[in-house]
């Protein structure tokens, strides 16, 4: 009998991405509500700075009370991750393109149709 070991790197790993899912909502608390000053579009934006050399925004467009505050954005994190979890870690344990696109408008259609444009994945 043969038996073959196959290496998968650990960024790759169902068992490494799990851990970080596991995890990832808890990120949510680093953002708010953004209202534009000029357009008073609202979006959600970090106000917390990844490292020390990072600059801290201007905290007087950010809403972090109310019903649409970062703890509404963390439950419908652990929503999405929950329901989606399966295909969060097959596309992320391939080697796929645009995943933050797939996820948003192929697999979950939570998107409706506009262009996904996030820089952090």
């Amino acid at each position: 009998m043969t038996c073959f070991t196959v290496q998968v790197p650990l960024a790759r790993s169902e068992t490494y991405i799990t851990e970080l899912l596991e995890d990832i909502c808890n990120s949510m608390n680093d953002y708010a509500l953004h209202v534009d000053p000029d357009t008073k579009g609202k979006s959600y934006k970090r106000f917390a700075p990844r490292n020390d050399k990072s600059d801290f925004p201007d905290f007087k467009d950010f809403q972090f009370d109310g019903p649409e505050g970062s703890n509404s954005l963390k439950f419908a994190c652990e929503s999405i991750v929950e329901e989606y979890e399966d295909d969060i870690i097959s596309l992320f344990a391939q080697e796929t393109d645009d995943v933050a696109d797939k996820l948003c408008n192929v697999i979950s259609d939570h998107c409706k149709g506009r262009t996904y444009q996030h820089q952090e994945l």
